[in-house]
């Protein structure tokens, strides 16, 4: 810098009573929406402590664009509209705020339209179906939305060929065409339950139950599960995704299991889940779309968990990593512009992003700005619980390790 453009910062930083007068001292201020109270609770302390994780380690190096970084939390609590509104007015209400982060917020990503009318650049990383309706529509009117996981479509389209791929290759022994499928009534778990519904009876299965219970703590699943031992179907699929509900699924089939493979949405991937069912949950299969791809392929996962784990003594599940990812994304981009307040000019650079993270190759669709899908882009996952350990065994070109029968089911 010349001398006369230092005279001249100085004196701005002198007559600018908001602009501190060092640029060491100067704080981008980051709002992170998450559910810190509730069922979802897990969820929401892995996103702030993802997001806090990043930006201590931005801040350590010396921060960007001559800024640092500073967490803000906003808790949506039950993930209600009145909820979020509240959150998100609190959080947008500081003029030092430039960017919001989330995995979730709500259930249906309505908070997106006012997070977008005030240009604030918005990284979310969950129900992709509702992003994609809100945006696809006019997505000039969302330049400032990126969603870091991609269409949920492959939730209702993949288990099906992927049960057939196991079958034929002798893994797994499915005794007949039918599934019994439950879910909790909220956006997400219920439009990834009517997926699957119809991807198996278009297989030509039979789907013997499509159950919708209330969202919210579920304690008993007993009345399900009375017609699940009547049917005995091959196939059993809980798509609630909260960690505590899921445990006590597990536990109350495992009072009187048949011989059915069980299949349980997201929940298991969450450390919570594991640490309430321990060994009961061997045999369990769960899938991902945007979870940390930790293969030798894609080395920036081992890297972001270790990370994570050095500073606060666990594995992170999906959004811990997530979180990290959004932050490390939006200080990308704050380098390149230079300003926090430029919030379109920060959204445009993290859209036309092209980056390696933590759940596999991360580019944005135009047209929804959701994440590309692909076993080159952001893959669908399949694991399968094994004590204690998360297997992934599908896409193949990525597995850990191969799927085995579960040990509740005749071999």
């Amino acid at each position: 810098m010349s001398l006369s453009k230092l005279c001249t910062s100085l004196a701005l930083a002198a007559l600018v009573a908001a602009t501190p007068a060092n640029s060491q001292d100067k704080i981008a201020k980051i709002g992170v929406l998450a559910p810190l109270t509730g069922g979802s609770a897990a969820d929401g302390n892995e996103m702030v402590n993802g997001a806090k994780l990043a930006v201590d380690e931005i801040n350590a190096a010396g921060g960007v664009a001559g800024y640092q970084l500073e967490v803000v939390v906003g808790d949506t609590q039950n993930q209600s509209a009145d909820a979020v509104t509240s959150a998100f007015e609190r959080l947008a209400g500081d003029r030092d705020l430039n960017a919001m982060f989330t995995g979730y917020a709500s259930g249906s990503n309505f908070e997106i339209e006012m997070i977008a009318e005030q240009d604030m650049p918005y990284l979310i990383a969950a129900n992709s179906a509702q992003t994609r309706d809100i945006i696809a529509a006019h997505p000039d009117k969302f330049p400032t939305v990126w969603s870091l996981t991609p269409s949920y479509d492959a939730y209702n389209t993949a288990m099906v060929p992927v049960l057939q791929g196991l079958e034929t290759s002798g893994k797994l022994k499915l005794t007949n065409r039918r599934a019994a499928l439950i879910s909790s009534d909220n956006p997400y778990s219920k439009s990834i339950m009517e997926g699957l519904k119809k991807s198996f009876e278009d297989a030509g299965w039979s789907v013997t139950s499509a159950d919708l219970l209330p969202f919210g703590e579920i304690n008993d699943w007993r009345t399900f599960l009375a017609k699940v031992r009547q049917d005995n179907p091959a196939v059993i699929i809980n798509t609630d995704y909260q960690p505590g509900n899921a445990a006590k699924f597990l536990t109350q089939f495992l009072e009187q299991p048949t011989d059915s493979l069980v299949f349980i949405q997201y929940a298991p991937s969450v450390p919570e889940f594991l640490n309430l069912t321990g060994k009961q949950a061997t045999g369990i299969v769960y899938n991902l779309l945007g979870g940390t791809l930790n293969t030798p392929k894609n080395p920036r996962a081992a890297e972001v968990m270790k990370k994570y784990n050095d500073n606060y003594g666990n594995e992170p599940g999906t959004y811990g990593a997530l979180l990290y990812e959004e932050v490390m994304f939006y200080a990308n981009a704050l380098k390149k512009v230079g300003d926090p307040t430029k919030r379109l000019e920060i959204s445009k650079v993290i859209g036309e992003s092209h980056m390696q993270i933590a759940s596999g190759m991360l580019s944005f669709d135009p047209n929804t700005h959701l994440a590309v899908q692909g076993d080159n882009a952001i893959p669908i996952q399949f694991f399968q619980i094994w004590d204690g350990k998360r297997v992934l065994f599908y896409p193949h070109e990525y597995a850990e390790g191969e799927f085995r029968m579960p040990p509740w089911m005749k071999q």
